[in-house]
């Protein structure tokens, strides 16, 4: 690519020009770190970012996704890092006090964790669900093998609505709590719920055996 800039030109232009181009290209050069950084997330049912990055991580900047999957446009509008880092949405020395630590309303987001990037997944809205029954498997990538002194597992009560209500823990229910796991990539969690029908909240909450970090995921499903 050849600039060709006019002797006479102000240097403000020049310096214009440039950092125009400059911007330009970061907006084209997606970062990854997360994947670097190697955490985990729920991916079936997919949480929330996990599943904006999964159908839009190639096609972020298609202009459709505003009509075509809204939750996920303003999530990619807000922080893209949020997508990119599908796998670090955790807390440090929380020390097991999970509702003192991430506030009503701010759940999905972990308690507005890692400087605000994920704030986006407590916004309320219809995001794209997963079609589940009353007994389903939670799969949970673990790209670190950090293993898990357990994992905790909630779905929203009878009667909320996940479309038009924030999201506070008297809204969940425990249905699930498990004990250790070992090491490994992928981990499987048997969940079964009775009495439930239309939208929901899955709510998973992963104590990491290699320190305390905690993740909070949130995941969007139709029963």
């Amino acid at each position: 690519m050849h600039l060709h800039v006019n002797a006479a030109s102000p240097r403000w232009a020049v310096r214009a020009l440039l950092a125009a181009l400059s911007a330009a290209l970061l907006v084209l050069t997606p970062w990854s770190g997360g994947t670097a950084s190697a955490h985990g997330s729920v991916v079936d049912p997919a949480s929330r970012n996990y599943g904006c990055w999964q159908r839009w991580g190639s096609d972020h900047l298609n202009p459709g996704m505003a009509q075509e999957d809204p939750m996920c446009y303003q999530a990619w509008q807000d922080n893209p890092n949020a997508m990119w880092n599908w796998n670090g949405l955790y807390r440090n020395n929380v020390g097991g006090n999970h509702q003192g630590q991430v506030p009503n309303g701010q759940l999905c987001s972990g308690g507005r964790t890692e400087g605000g990037r994920y704030n986006s997944l407590d916004t309320v809205g219809n995001w794209k669900k997963t079609q589940v029954g009353g007994n389903f498997t939670i799969r949970l990538d673990d790209q670190a093998s950090h293993g898990a002194d357990y994992f905790q597992v909630y779905v929203t009560r009878q009667g909320f609505n996940p479309n038009t209500q924030p999201l506070s823990w008297s809204n969940l229910e425990l249905v699930e709590e498990t004990g250790r796991y070992g090491p490994a990539t992928t981990y499987n969690i048997p969940v079964s719920v009775s009495g439930r029908s239309g939208d929901h909240i899955v709510y998973t909450v992963w104590q990491a055996s290699h320190m305390d970090q905690v993740y909070y995921l949130c995941s969007d499903v139709t029963f």
